[in-house]
């Protein structure tokens, strides 16, 4: 998460877990780094300028946070792609991806998996809280309905998330998950980045995703106890039209608590702390190299732009 630490502007980095490597992006710049089965680490680099430079819109708070996490979907798609290809040695794959036909098939992805979420985190949630608020008349009230409906949202999530861990090539994305978090705390604790520093640091970092999905969710708890809407139809419809909202509001809370270090950013992010037990491990000493290697390509890039090394 693109977000201010101790008030001051810093250069920030962060990443994300791909098949057999690790993408990194630094404030205007990213790179996916993978490990091919032949033990060649092979990448994919590009400027990338900050959505808010492009569309000054994307300045405003609530709106910024839209844009950051637009932004970081598309990127999102387009590393997990390239990963994919070459993990698999697929050369044609990796052309293809230059090609126009890579916008509409990372489109499609990005619908699908929104469709994807829609129904298992807004619709399943209230459909069954509506059905044991029909059943059980303790918990028929409008507020406990939606309090329920927020509880089963996230048991949903974490017993989804303990079931991808289980699974073998998911594992190894969470390995590589934990090497991006260990490196982006060697590179900022100032010291050099090497992998034996590197593998020193734990693998829970406050600004990962995971922490804000959750923040998101708690938030969105508070914000459908206070609806007035009492039909299935019509909470459904509020939950979809509220989420940009959600989103923005629960970006700008985690960027102000990340100014003022301490009880309000600890009790935000100790839940995705405690999460992130499940969603990283402990890399290897090659996991490492990987994230180290994409983290020094993207820096190198950014100092070419001759930009500053801020998010603002």
């Amino acid at each position: 998460m693109p977000i201010l630490e101790n008030g001051e502007e810093t250069t920030l980095v962060g990443g994300q877990a791909v098949m057999e490597g690790v993408m990194m992006r630094s404030p205007h710049s990213y790179c996916v780094a993978v490990r091919k089965p032949n033990g060649e680490i092979v990448t994919e680099e590009s400027p990338l300028p900050r959505l808010s430079q492009q569309y000054p819109m994307f300045k405003l708070p609530v709106l910024r946070g839209l844009g950051t996490l637009g932004q970081a979907m598309w990127l999102g798609m387009k590393a997990l792609r390239f990963s994919a290809a070459c993990a698999l040695g697929d050369d044609s794959a990796k052309k293809a991806d230059k090609k126009d036909v890579g916008s509409w098939a990372m489109g499609l992805n990005i619908v699908s998996s929104l469709l994807f979420f829609l129904a298992m985190y807004k619709f399943v949630p209230l459909f069954l809280a509506t059905q044991l608020g029909k059943a059980v008349p303790a918990v028929g009230s409008r507020l406990a309905i939606n309090l329920v409906d927020g509880s089963i949202r996230i048991v949903i999530f974490l017993a989804f998330l303990t079931l991808l861990s289980r699974m073998k090539d998911i594992h190894r994305v969470f390995e590589y998950h934990g090497a991006e978090h260990r490196v982006v705390f060697n590179f900022e604790s100032g010291e050099p980045v090497s992998v034996e520093r590197a593998q020193q640091f734990v693998t829970w970092h406050p600004r990962c995703g995971t922490s804000f999905l959750l923040v998101v969710m708690v938030i969105s708890m508070i914000f459908y106890a206070f609806l007035p809407i009492d039909n299935f139809a019509g909470k459904l419809a509020a939950r979809i039209a509220l989420l940009p909202l959600i989103t923005g509001v629960s970006y700008e809370l985690i960027r102000f608590a990340a100014k003022r270090q301490g009880g309000l950013m600890a009790l935000l992010t100790r839940p995705g702390l405690w999460l992130q037990r499940v969603t990283t491990q402990p890399p290897s000493n090659g996991q490492t190299e990987v994230a180290i290697h994409a983290l020094e390509r993207a820096m190198e890039l950014e100092r070419a732009q001759g930009g500053e090394l801020v998010i603002a």
